[in-house]
C-alpha cells in the first residue's frame, strides 16, 4: 500500500518551462522531420488522460521531444516510462527530466521504427491475447512525416501479436495530422473512407479523442491534429494475413473514385485479369458497381476470403504486383499499356500526405 500511495502522489519537482528548455539547449523545430513543439500542458494533459487510468502503468513515449508530454506521463503517475528519441538535441532535456524522477525514466537514443519494444519492459507485463490490456501504453506526439508508416507497422505488429503487442493488446494513443486521424476512424460511405479506415479498423477499436488547433504548437503547422485512440480487438475482423489484406485493401482504393471492380482487377496478370475478377467477385458475393468507399468490412473480409483461396489454388499469384507488370510492358513496347497512370489515385500516397 505504501509502494501505491507513493506512485499515487508523485508530482515532478519545480523545473525549467518547456520554453526555457528550448531556449536553454538551443532547440529548433527540424521542418524537414516535421518537429512540432506542444508548450500547453494542459494540452499534454489532456492527451495522458485519454489513455486512461496511468497510476503504477508502463509507458513507451515515441519521440518525446523537449518533453512536454513526458512530463504529464509522469506526473500521471507512472511506474515506468520509456523513451524513445532519435535527435540528439533532445537528450540532454530529457536527463534533466530522469534525473527529477530517479528510477522512472529511460532514455532510449534511437528510432522507435528499429527499437525492439518487446524487449523493452518486465516478463511480468504481459496477458492472454483475449484478456484485459495490459499495463503497457504507447503514447506519443508523432512527427507527421512518420505518423501513417509507423501506425501501418504497427497495424501489422498487432495482426502478428508480436513487437508491443507481443505483451497483449497494448494501448495507443497517438497524434495525427487532422484529416489522417479523420480516416483512421471514417466510417463505410465516408468520403474520407481509405486504405487507413480498413486496415486499423478490422484490427482495431478506433477512436477520435479530440483535435488540437494548429496554433497551439510552436512552430505552427498548417493544419489541425487529431488524438486517436487504438485498442486492438481480441479478433481481427478479417481472417487472413496482413500482407493478403492489405494488398487487396490497397489495390481496391487506388482507383477510389471507381467502381470496386477496378482495383480488384489489378489483383490478376492481364492474361487471366476478367476471369479471375469474375470469379472473386462471384465467391465473395459483392456487388461490383460499388465504390470502394462504400464497401464495409464485410465486404473486405470476403474480397480477402475469395482472393485467398483464388492465391492458394493459383501458387505464385500472390506475389503479382501490376505495376510491375505495366514496367515491364512500356520497357518492352515503348509506349503506355490500357492502364492510364492518371487513372490510379494512389490512396495510399494520400494517406502519406501528413506534412506541413
Amino acid at each position: 500500500m505504501a509502494a501505491s500511495r507513493k506512485i499515487q502522489s508523485f508530482r515532478l519537482p519545480p523545473l525549467p518551462t518547456i520554453g526555457e528548455i528550448i531556449r536553454l539547449y538551443n532547440l529548433r523545430a527540424e521542418k524537414q522531420l516535421s518537429q512540432n513543439f506542444l508548450l500547453d500542458l494542459r494540452l499534454t494533459d489532456k492527451i495522458v488522460r485519454q489513455a486512461g487510468n496511468l497510476k503504477g502503468a508502463h509507458v513507451c513515449e515515441v519521440g518525446p521531444g523537449p518533453g512536454g508530454l513526458t512530463r504529464s506521463i509522469l506526473n500521471a503517475g507512472v511506474a515506468d516510462l520509456l523513451v524513445v528519441e532519435k535527435d540528439t538535441r533532445f537528450i540532454p532535456g530529457l536527463q534533466l527530466l530522469s534525473e527529477a524522477a530517479p528510477g522512472k525514466v529511460r532514455i532510449i537514443h534511437g528510432d522507435i521504427r528499429n527499437y525492439r519494444m518487446d524487449r523493452g519492459f518486465p516478463s511480468f507485463i504481459p496477458r492472454k491475447w483475449e484478456d484485459e490490456p495490459p499495463n503497457l501504453h504507447i503514447i506519443g506526439n508523432l512527427p507527421f512525416s512518420v505518423s501513417t508508416p509507423l501506425i501501418i507497422k504497427w497495424l501489422e505488429n498487432i495482426s502478428n501479436r508480436n513487437g508491443p503487442f507481443h505483451f497483449g493488446r497494448t494501448q495507443m494513443t497517438l497524434t495525427f495530422q487532422k484529416e489522417v486521424a479523420e480516416r483512421l476512424a471514417a466510417s463505410t460511405g465516408s468520403s474520407q473512407r481509405s486504405r487507413l479506415s480498413v486496415m486499423a479498423q478490422h484490427l482495431c477499436k478506433v477512436k477520435i479523442c479530440f483535435t488540437i488547433p494548429g496554433r497551439a504548437f510552436n512552430p505552427k503547422p498548417q493544419v489541425d491534429v487529431g488524438v486517436v485512440h487504438f485498442t486492438p480487438l481480441t479478433e481481427p475482423q478479417i481472417q487472413q494475413p496482413f500482407k493478403l489484406v492489405e494488398k487487396v485493401v490497397r489495390n481496391v482504393f487506388q482507383f477510389r473514385r471507381k467502381r470496386c471492380y477496378r482495383g480488384i482487377e489489378m489483383l490478376f496478370p492481364e492474361a487471366r485479369r476478367l476471369e479471375l475478377t469474375d470469379v472473386m467477385l462471384k465467391t465473395a458475393d459483392v456487388d461490383h458497381t460499388l465504390l470502394p468507399t462504400q464497401l464495409s468490412i464485410s465486404h473486405f473480409r470476403a474480397l480477402s476470403d475469395a482472393y485467398g483461396r483464388i492465391c492458394a489454388e493459383n501458387p505464385g499469384l500472390a506475389t503479382y504486383e501490376f505495376r510491375e507488370e505495366l514496367r515491364q510492358k512500356r520497357l518492352q513496347r515503348g509506349k503506355g499499356t490500357g492502364l492510364n497512370d492518371d487513372d490510379v489515385d494512389d490512396d495510399d500516397d494520400d494517406d502519406e500526405k501528413d506534412q506541413h
